[in-house]
Order: C-alpha cells, then sequence, then structure tokens
C-alpha cells in the first residue's frame, strides 16, 4: 500500500487500452494502486473479423475479448478510463506528464507505453482493402481458416524465406521474391525442400472483389490463382514517446520496436513497454503476459521508492 500522501493522481499511467495495457492495468488494480488508461480505439487487430490461438477465446472477435477484460478492469474502483489521443509526454519530477490533443494534461508517477504498432503493408494495389481478411501477416492467427488450397507470401530478405517456410505448413505457397533481395542456392533449397513455389516477377495488384481475393495479376500479365497472401508487412511504432523519453530501440526485420529487459523495463528508470510496441512477435496471449510482467516489475518500483522515503 501507498505510504502518506502521493504528489501525483495516478501511480501508473498506461498509454494503450488493448490487451497489453489492460493486463498490466489488471495487476495494478488488484494491487489497489490508482491507474489512468489512456486510449484513442484504434487497436491494431480491428481490421481482423476473429482472434485465433487464445486459449480460452479462440475464434471470438478480438473486439469482444478486449470490451470483456475493458468491463473486468473497470470494476476495480482505483481505475480510470479515458479516451483521448495522447500527443506527448515528459519526465517531471517524481514522475511523468502526459498531454492530450485537446491541451489538458495529467501526471503519473509511472509510464507504460501499451499503445501498439502500426502495419506498413506495401503499396501494391488490392493490398489494404484486404487486410486482415485475404491478406494477412500471421499464419498462426488465420492460416488454419484459410482451410489450404493455394497461398501466395510476400517479404524481404531472409525473413522472406523463414517466412513462406513457415507459411507452407497451411498451404500450398508461392514466394514472390524481391527483385532487390535474390535467394541464395541454400535459401532456395530450403524452399523447395518445403515445396514452396519461387515466382521472381513482382505481383502488380491483387484481384478479386475484395475482400475476396481471386489471386494475383504479376507485372508481365500473368494471373496466378490464390485465395490468400501473407504479406510481411514492416511495422511502426505509432508515436515517438519512447524516443523522446530516451528509451533505446532494438532492430528488427519488422521494423524497430523498443527495448526492454526481462521485466519489460525500458532503459529509462520508470518507464515500460508492453505488447506490440516492444516485441517483432505479436500475438494476444504474449501481449497479456508482457501486461503483467510490466505491472509486477512497476509495482515493485512503487514500493521500492515508498519504502526508501519512509
Amino acid at each position: 500500500m501507498p505510504t502518506g500522501d502521493a504528489p501525483m493522481p495516478h501511480d501508473a499511467v498506461i498509454i494503450g487500452g488493448s490487451y497489453a495495457g489492460l493486463s498490466a492495468a489488471l495487476q495494478l488494480a488488484r494491487a489497489r494502486r490508482r491507474v489512468l488508461i489512456i486510449d484513442d480505439g484504434r487497436p491494431r487487430n480491428r481490421f481482423a473479423a476473429r482472434a485465433h490461438g487464445v486459449l480460452a477465446n479462440d475464434g471470438r472477435p478480438g473486439s469482444e475479448i478486449a470490451a470483456t477484460a475493458r468491463a473486468q478492469v473497470a470494476a476495480y474502483p482505483t481505475v480510470a478510463f479515458r479516451q483521448a489521443e495522447a500527443v506527448d509526454v515528459e519526465r517531471i519530477e517524481h514522475g511523468f506528464s502526459i498531454a492530450f490533443a485537446d491541451g489538458t494534461k495529467t501526471q503519473g508517477r509511472r509510464l507504460v507505453l501499451a499503445h501498439g504498432v502500426e502495419d506498413t503493408p506495401p503499396e501494391i494495389p488490392g493490398v489494404r482493402e484486404r487486410w486482415g481478411r485475404t491478406a494477412l501477416h500471421c499464419p498462426w492467427c488465420h492460416g488454419y481458416e484459410i482451410g489450404g488450397g493455394l497461398i501466395g507470401v510476400l517479404g524481404r530478405g531472409e525473413h522472406a524465406v523463414q517466412y513462406a517456410a513457415i507459411v507452407a505448413e497451411w498451404g500450398d505457397v508461392t514466394l514472390f521474391v524481391d527483385p532487390d533481395f535474390p535467394l541464395s542456392q541454400e535459401e532456395a533449397h530450403l524452399l523447395y525442400r518445403r515445396g514452396v513455389t519461387i515466382e521472381p516477377t513482382p505481383i502488380e495488384r491483387l484481384e478479386g472483389e475484395a475482400p475476396t481475393l481471386t489471386g494475383a495479376r504479376l507485372a508481365d500479365g500473368r494471373f496466378t490463382p490464390l485465395k490468400a497472401i501473407f504479406v510481411g508487412a514492416h511495422i511502426r511504432v505509432a508515436n515517438g514517446f519512447a524516443e523522446s523519453l530516451g528509451c533505446e530501440m532494438n532492430d528488427t526485420p519488422m521494423g524497430r520496436v523498443i527495448k526492454v529487459d526481462a521485466l519489460q523495463q525500458t532503459s529509462q528508470p520508470g518507464v515500460f513497454a508492453a505488447g506490440d510496441v516492444a516485441r517483432a512477435a505479436s500475438n494476444i496471449t504474449l501481449a497479456t503476459s508482457d501486461g503483467m510482467i510490466a505491472a509486477h516489475a512497476l509495482f515493485r518500483s512503487l514500493i521500492e521508492e515508498e519504502a526508501a522515503a519512509a
């Protein structure tokens, strides 16, 4: 329990109210800590009709899973929600100040960055309007539902080869090779062993009545039938909060994420990061686990501070 009157209105401010943020909030609320969750209502998985591979929630819409979690967290009296866009964060004495788009501010002793990332799929006509339905990024999340058949894979470099080799478990895969990243003999041999067809001609556009996909029209005019395509989209951290606070970043094959230790602590004291913003592998289960770990470490940092001040 906190000792004395805290100088801040919140023990923790969590930016991002999806799976990682809600998981962190639940743990802190059960320790009777004062938590503010800031969310702009734009979760990364809003394009997908259903979430899969989530224990006890397999096949349930992601929005329903999040709504149930939000209602359970909201039942704790020390939790507050604010649906708004945070536009700036800065370190101040004893904590952090968070500014909103409407010009108001709030403060907290600790900060959890759980605002996720944005996917940046290739600018190929037909990809965006099918995103999350027949143009997909995670075979573990959606591969089973495709039900086999002809599947395309788009990717770059070594990651594309590994990606196609994995996706091959769920169908008859064609890898559309990026001409800027030619395959080595070893990579081509691995794909051959996995039954992957290598197509060197770039895709010009996807065809079919979106979100349905019937195939890809290639740059040379040929048409390749496909029922789905997995796209190794790059990710972009949704804002510059981490970098403005001085947090170290990690470069991954998918894009930059916030560097954290085993306790989800960033390189900056008092700043934690959880979920997709801190890992290249995206998954609801992993995000909720990250949130729990971050909350426990954050709580320990609070009690250590309070014990030192007593």
